[in-house]
């Protein structure tokens, strides 16, 4: 498959097309740039769309630069967002960075992969540099932008720094002097914007490649961690498997699609096994599921993982579940949420709170309904928490 090919396959929109395949005609080594936010410590699979895009261009030996939002995080993208992000501090935005790194190795080659942060530049960026900025584009260009566009229809409150991020964002292409910019397909505004700038500051104006957003586990909203509907690179293969394999059927084949690259031809003939009776959903789901640990964990893991659920859901042989040490607990009565916490079932009251009410707590197969319940401690208790992670006190 020639370059070209290669690279636009998956891809929602290239703008423009005709430029980016003389770029690439071009013979030289583009500069490919893909920025991230650090608002949540974890990168998802939402995020591995764009990565697994970032890494076809390392292996044609383009220059990939992963751009960590440092300085922008500060505001918050307000892409897809109806209301205000609350602000992140310094050292929220400092945790959630330090992880960045060995997630996105997962899916890039490490000795081809340039890390950038654009609080080097932004950060820098004087008065008189910021207002000059600011006088490349118009009020009414910025909200054009429909979501902005959404909100003032809606008499919901915009943030006056919100206004600033596409100019932000736009110029850190102009600071890498981007050739490609590649961005999930709500991103467009921004990435235009940078294109843009790019112009106003004489570069030649990068390419956009847009790529399609993954719905989260509730199908509805895209992914993201502050939605909580995202399973995390970082999380554990067997955690990361139990979910994908809590996904609707129809869902299903949205993840065949945009992280397996499964054919429109395989997928439409999958669908007709299901209708006929010659294929089960679960047995499509588990082979959907243990392909993509496979891709983003490893092989062993993604055996290990379907292993385990086989004998916890299809077998209950519970045996296997590793047992968390819960010294200090045992013989004591202990609020169900401090037990939680302890096993690292949750991080936060909050949470707690939001999977009990759900029903997704349960002691060796007794659901938790009660959010003050006390509970006394002892060896070999089983909690399950959400439909696939287990814990059993040692």
């Amino acid at each position: 498959m020639d370059q070209y090919s290669a690279l636009s396959a998956g891809v929602t929109h290239i703008i423009p097309e005709d430029d980016f395949k003389k770029k690439l005609a071009s013979g030289k080594k583009l500069r490919i740039k893909l920025g991230a936010d650090p608002t949540a410590p974890d990168l998802h699979l939402g995020h591995a769309v764009a990565l697994s895009k970032l890494r076809q261009f390392q292996d044609f030996g383009h220059e990939v630069i992963f751009l960590i939002g440092d300085f922008t995080a500060r505001i918050g993208d307000p892409s897809g967002r109806s209301k205000t992000r609350p602000p992140l501090s310094d050292e929220d935005i400092k945790r959630n960075t330090q992880t960045y790194f060995a997630q996105v190795s997962k899916i890039l080659d490490p000795q081809k992969v340039t890390i950038r942060y654009n609080s080097e530049w932004l950060g820098a960026l004087s008065a008189k540099d910021f207002v000059g900025l600011c006088s490349k584009t118009t009020v009414a260009r910025i909200i054009e932008r429909e979501d902005f566009a959404q909100r003032m229809a809606q008499h919901q409150t915009i943030g006056f720094h919100e206004l600033l991020y596409p100019l932000l964002q736009g110029y850190d292409s102009v600071a890498l002097e981007a050739d490609v910019e590649l961005g999930g397909s709500d991103q467009t505004f921004n990435l235009l914007m940078g294109r843009f700038l790019q112009e106003q500051w004489g570069q030649s104006p990068q390419a956009i490649m847009t790529l399609p957003l993954l719905e989260g586990l509730d199908g509805v909203q895209k992914m993201s961690k502050s939605y909580g509907n995202s399973i995390g690179l970082s999380e554990p293969s067997d955690q990361a498997y139990g979910k994908l394999l809590s996904l609707s059927d129809d869902l299903m084949w949205r993840y065949y699609e945009v992280l397996l690259h499964t054919s429109s031809t395989d997928i439409l003939r999958m669908k007709e096994e299901v209708g006929n009776g010659s294929a089960h959903p679960l047995a499509l789901k588990k082979a959907m599921a243990h392909k993509i640990v496979e891709r983003f964990w490893s092989a062993q893991e993604a055996q290990q993982a379907q292993q385990q659920f086989e004998e916890l859901f299809q077998k209950k042989d519970y045996s296997q579940v590793q047992k968390v040490d819960c010294q200090p607990l045992l013989g004591k009565e202990v609020w169900v949420v401090d037990i939680l916490k302890y096993l690292g079932a949750t991080s936060s009251t909050s949470d707690a709170r939001r999977l009990i009410e759900a029903g997704a707590v349960s002691v060796n197969e007794e659901k938790i309904t009660d959010f003050a319940r006390q509970i006394t401690v002892h060896s070999d208790m089983l909690f399950k928490v959400g439909k696939h992670r287990f814990y059993k006190i040692a």
